[in-house]
């Protein structure tokens, strides 16, 4: 038999990966421009009986062949599903799965839910691109250089905009229609100062506890700081973003950042909000990459490589501050680790890589949409 008829049972088996097919009224979802989301990676309870269907009796060195090469043949989203779907037939494939399917740091491709709680790639940027509702208060991220014209393009991250009576909630969730912090969906949130100058970016679990929580709350992995422009000069606003989670020896060499393995399962509204990380360890600061002054343009520039087209005072690149004493090579400090810019009307592309994960980089863009009238 051969490989590509492999993948075509799978696909057609109803007991495994055809639970998962677009003939399931659970899935039906992956191919929805606005509800298409990975499954959260949740774990079974213990109590329920897992059901076992004939594939979970492929030998284990036929099984690891199979899932490797289908990890290896699928890089990108709508194919990027069947390794999803592989994991989800049986504990057996799950596991053998998981094992074999690398973080993004290390393949550069996002696979499971989980996948965008964890560093980017060290090296060539993973590209997205966020399409913003202004009648609805939403933001959504897309996987991609650019929205698709058949509308399959893969939802990474949903946010919804609600105003409160001191600033502004941004409400972060792997889906587009719950944004209810008692859902397995919920994964952080953005919340604002009453100026929409000061920002603090909230995770649902602690990015120093690799293991599954029985309880989550708002843990402090960053804060996002505009500059005020007392003096009303000429230039793009000015932002700097504190990454409280990531050490700045992350970018260092032989440096890591926290790399979670898994999300949480309950949400407990009632968790009280734990202070910032600190203090624990001198976190990573990120600052704007300096533009220039085009003469015959009369604007301010920055080098997008093609990825923003329309002049925005939201377009950002933000790169390393760092202290001389790090040692800390120029191309390093040079390097854009977030880009953000505009490219049509309510589109924007969003790249980031290491150490930024897409939740952090996604909720530092957020930040960019409040109305900040006293930084310009």
């Amino acid at each position: 038999m051969s490989f590509k008829s492999i993948v075509r049972e799978l696909k057609e088996m109803r007991d495994g990966i055809g639970s998962l097919s677009r003939r399931s009224a659970e899935s039906k979802h992956w191919h929805s421009r606005v509800k298409s989301h990975v499954v959260p990676d949740v774990t079974l309870n213990p109590l329920e009986p897992v059901q076992q269907g004939q594939w979970a009796h492929v030998p284990p060195e036929l099984l690891l062949d199979i899932i490797r090469r289908v990890e290896e043949s699928e890089t990108s989203w709508p194919a990027r599903t069947v390794v999803v779907s592989c994991a989800s037939v049986c504990k057996s494939w799950r596991a053998v799965t998981k094992e074999i399917v690398n973080t993004p740091e290390q393949c550069g491709r996002l696979t499971f839910p989980i996948s965008l709680k964890q560093p980017g790639p060290r090296e060539s940027p993973i590209q997205c691109f966020i399409r913003r509702n202004r009648e609805t208060s939403t933001y959504l991220l897309y996987f991609g250089l650019v929205p698709s014209e058949n509308g399959t393009d893969k939802l990474l991250l949903a946010a919804k905009k609600i105003r409160r009576a001191t600033g502004i909630d941004f409400v972060i969730s792997l889906v587009a229609n719950d944004f209810s912090r008692s859902s397995n969906t919920y994964v952080g949130k953005l919340r604002s100062n009453f100026l929409g100058t000061k920002f603090t970016i909230c995770d649902n679990q602690s990015p120093h506890q690799a293991g599954t929580q029985p309880n989550a709350g708002n843990y402090t992995v960053g804060t996002i700081a505009y500059e005020l422009n007392v003096l009303r000069t000429r230039g793009p606003r000015r932002m700097n973003c504190t990454m409280n989670s990531i050490p700045v020896s992350a970018i260092q060499e032989g440096g890591t950042a926290p790399t979670p393995t898994s999300l949480p399962q309950i949400i407990d509204e009632q968790f009280p909000l734990s202070p910032s990380l600190k203090g624990l360890v001198e976190p990573l600061v990120l600052k704007n990459k300096a533009p220039r002054w085009h003469e015959q343009l009369q604007c301010w520039c920055l080098n997008f490589k093609g990825r923003v087209t329309v002049a925005s005072v939201k377009n950002f690149q933000l790169v390393a501050a760092v202290d001389p004493s790090h040692n800390l090579s120029t191309a390093e400090q040079e390097k854009v680790i977030l880009q953000f810019g505009k490219i049509g009307k309510d589109i924007f592309t969003m790249d980031y890589r290491y150490p930024l994960s897409a939740f952090q980089a996604f909720a530092i863009c957020l930040s960019s949409f409040d109305t900040k009238p006293a930084c310009e």
